[in-house]
């Protein structure tokens, strides 16, 4: 069993439901960390679903700001990371494990 620290998405948002990773086949995801990050002098919010559920729903971020989420989420083969915001200024930075 091989495990490997991995950087799942390091994006700009997109203003709809865009996937930012998939869990490959014979493996096992952990998500450990998940820093939102806007660029912007202006507000915004940012949607992140896990397998489709969401896990934070229309959250605000203030302007030049960062939101750090810690957290232990196992996903399993072929389940994604989904996100979006309302401005493309918004960026995704989830780092993990995969289990092989």
């Amino acid at each position: 069993m091989a495990v490997t620290s991995k950087a799942f998405a390091r994006t700009a948002a997109a203003t709809s439901s865009a996937t930012l990773y998939t869990v490959p086949s014979a493996t096992t995801a952990v998500i450990t960390n998940i820093a939102v990050c806007n660029n912007a002098a202006s507000s915004g919010t940012f949607t992140i679903l896990l397998d489709d559920i969401e896990l934070q729903k229309d959250t605000a971020i203030a302007a030049n700001s960062t939101i750090y989420i810690d957290l232990k989420q196992v996903l399993a083969t072929t389940k994604t990371i989904k996100g979006l915001a309302s401005a493309t200024t918004i960026d995704f930075h989830i780092s993990g494990v995969e289990i092989a």
